[in-house]
């Protein structure tokens, strides 16, 4: 036989033709797919010459979506069992898990998801092998003329939703039969794969978690269709791990955190993305803000403050009409003329809700001459902005219509961008460690280079790159992992976010940082250089914690309620032992609160044990007990969240302690010894 070379796990190799993944992997089990060329592809695919070949291991992140979108057709598979007349929409992968659309099925209850998840684990037990067979599109009608969606698929070439399952660009259709071990087809789905070699590599590590309502392709005048969900993992126990981590979220959540512990609500009668914060929740919300603002002035940035509405013209100089408008509340109008039956006889000014602070920034900067002097000029606000999600996106804290954004725009020459990116960047760190954040990664979010939507942003590609290359060189001076996000820039820039992992390992974006060449330009931002000439400054726009609310929400599933003491809104509760100690621990409270800590003490009737479980379920971090022996001796008793107490401390110490311990912003529990 001939041979081909081609590099194997990034080694070059001499094979014979007609060598497959599946012969040249046999001894390695965890295989389960190739990556070819930088494209998954199944692991029978054949070898050709020049190829570059790695292999797709079931663990790992392309494979791990490779087992769940294997397990979306048999979850599909299962379901036309129970439902021979079901119409099949798409099944893709998504993070951590699957779902599949259905129509003109029966709505899904939990009794139901529980008999398609018994099918689904007979199915994998048969260990049907996915084989797959390129088709016409007059084959595909003719294969699927009793599935409406697929042929709608068939018929646009997989321009809908992801994993609308057919190939992109005219090229050629694929189907994938199930097959069983005697040769039978069990079941079979337009799709474009790759998928595993056979059921059985599904394992047990499977479950199906949920079903909601959906429509076709995402729009809501199209057909209602049932999504069911679920989630696949390489193994049982990485599945269980799983299922911890999910109910330790839900342990964890802020909306039902924020109720239990009296910080906020979201009343139906404000309406769905706005928040109301109860006293506690605010006295949390004035302690970060109260931090970031003054840690922004000793940066060096002038505070500013900007209106809440604006003529729609100011956004349309921007550059974020049209660009923007989706995510924009539509216009109100304002100033109408009208006569004395109501018919409006002059039309009034458009008039936006801002949904950024950028555009207002411009002008107070514009508002006189600027000299290179006055370069780096760094304004920033604590801005309430208004952005018009829809009812269903909307999240607690973490997706609103109403936030405020700790938003700041640097204004400076280019010959200063690149230092002052690195230095902000840096300032983002410090003051995500300053809570208790402290794994990130950066992400890169740059312009689509391949041209398929370039349409989506403005500027010259000389811009682009000088922009690019400023905030490349800034992250690599972190040391950072750097992420790339091609396609994900803002219309104007490119931008840098520092993702943060949670106390469960979870990611957030927090804070941001872009590159803007084009808004001082269309709003004819200059200052004046050092030869006297009128130059165009760099515009650097950046924002630490990205929206307070959404930061709040995040870092109260971060500490699962039990807020550091600095940012406590209950830092001590008193408790007395009985009631002839009331005046005591009264004192013992006037103490604290000279030195401005924040105290509570229970003098309610309920008994003494109730009021430590009390006291423990709000999560204070410090509780004081003072009974009969502790007034003896002029002192009280610590009692700490994790149930551990330091007994007899005297006042003054106790005071001492809890004091250094908030002033110096420890994000413990334990204390730390005075300087």
């Amino acid at each position: 036989m001939s041979s081909i070379d081609l590099v194997i796990d990034q080694e070059k190799q001499t094979v014979e033709s007609g060598t497959t993944g599946t012969t040249w992997y046999e001894q390695r089990r965890e295989v389960v797919a190739l990556m070819i060329d930088g494209t998954p592809r199944d692991l029978f695919t054949e070898f050709k010459e020049g190829m570059t070949v790695e292999a797709i291991t079931i663990d790992s992140p392309a494979g791990l979506d490779i087992l769940r979108h294997s397990a979306t057709h048999v979850l599909a598979q299962a379901v036309q069992d129970t439902f021979p007349d079901v119409n099949l929409g798409i099944g893709p992968f998504i993070t951590d898990g699957f779902y599949y659309d259905f129509g003109n099925i029966d709505s899904v209850t939990p009794e139901l998801m529980r008999e398609l998840e018994k099918k689904m684990k007979r199915i994998v037990k048969e260990g049907q092998s996915f084989v797959r067979r390129v088709i016409s599109e007059d084959e595909a009608r003719v294969e699927l003329a009793d599935q409406p969606y697929k042929l709608e698929l068939v018929t646009t070439k997989g321009s809908g939703a992801e994993g609308a399952s057919v190939e992109v660009g005219g090229h050629e259709l694929t189907m994938y039969d199930n097959v069983r071990r005697d040769g039978t087809v069990a079941w079979k789905d337009l799709c474009r794969g790759p998928h595993l070699p056979n059921t059985r590599l599904i394992g047990n590590g499977f479950a199906l978690t949920k079903a909601s309502a959906a429509y076709w392709k995402g729009d809501q005048s199209g057909d209602h269709l049932q999504r069911i969900y679920g989630t696949a993992w390489a193994s049982k126990d990485d599945l269980v791990a799983y299922q911890e981590r999910i109910k330790e979220a839900e342990r964890r959540d802020h909306r039902r955190l924020g109720a239990e512990l009296d910080l906020f609500s979201f009343p139906e009668e404000i309406g769905p993305g706005l928040v109301v914060f109860h006293p506690k929740g605010g006295i949390l919300r004035h302690e970060i803000e109260k931090y970031v603002i003054e840690r922004h002035e000793q940066f060096g940035f002038d505070f500013v403050h900007t209106p809440e509405i604006s003529k729609g013209g100011l956004f349309h100089t921007s550059g974020h009409l049209p660009y923007y408008a989706d995510t924009m509340f539509p216009p109100m109008q304002v100033d109408e003329e009208r006569d004395e039956e109501g018919n409006i006889t002059k039309a009034g000014q458009e008039y936006y809700l801002k949904a950024m602070n950028c555009p207002m920034h411009n002008l107070i900067f514009r508002s006189r001459g600027r000299s290179y002097r006055e370069l780096p000029a760094r304004f920033f606000e604590m801005g309430h902005d208004y952005r018009y999600e829809k009812s269903g996106v909307v999240h607690g804290l973490t997706r609103m219509r109403g936030f405020t954004q700790d938003d700041s725009h640097t204004y400076c020459t280019p010959e200063q961008a690149g230092e002052e990116i690195r230095s902000q960047i840096n300032f983002f760190l410090s003051i995500l460690e300053a809570f208790g954040l402290n794994d990130f990664y950066l992400e890169l979010s740059t312009r689509d280079e391949d041209g398929k939507k370039k349409d989506k942003f403005i500027g010259s590609d000389e811009d682009w790159a000088n922009a690019t290359k400023a905030l490349e060189d800034a992250c690599s001076a972190t040391g950072l992992q750097l992420v790339p996000d091609p396609g994900g820039a803002a219309f104007y820039g490119p931008k840098v976010s520092v993702q943060v992992k949670d106390a469960i390992g979870r990611t957030w974006q927090m804070s941001t940082i872009q590159y803007d060449f084009n808004q001082p330009e269309r709003f004819d931002l200059e200052y004046t250089a050092a030869d006297g000439s009128r130059q165009r400054p760099v515009m650097i726009h950046s924002a630490k914690l990205g929206s307070v609310e959404r930061f709040i929400g995040v870092l109260t599933e971060h500490y699962a309620g039990a807020f550091p003491a600095w940012l406590a809104p209950v830092q001590v509760k008193i408790i007395p032992v009985a009631e002839a100690f009331a005046d005591y621990v009264d004192q013992v409270a006037a103490k604290l609160k000279a030195e401005g800590i924040r105290v509570e003490v229970d003098h309610s009737d309920d008994r003494f044990g109730k009021k430590i479980r009390n006291a423990s379920k709000e999560k204070v971090p410090f509780t004081l007990i003072a009974g009969g022996e502790d007034v003896e001796a002029g002192a009280v008793s610590f009692r700490f969240r994790d149930g551990s107490q330091d007994n007899g401390v005297a006042i003054d110490d106790a005071v001492a302690r809890i004091v250094n311990h908030v002033r110096r912003r420890n994000n413990s529990d334990l204390f730390v010894e005075q300087d």
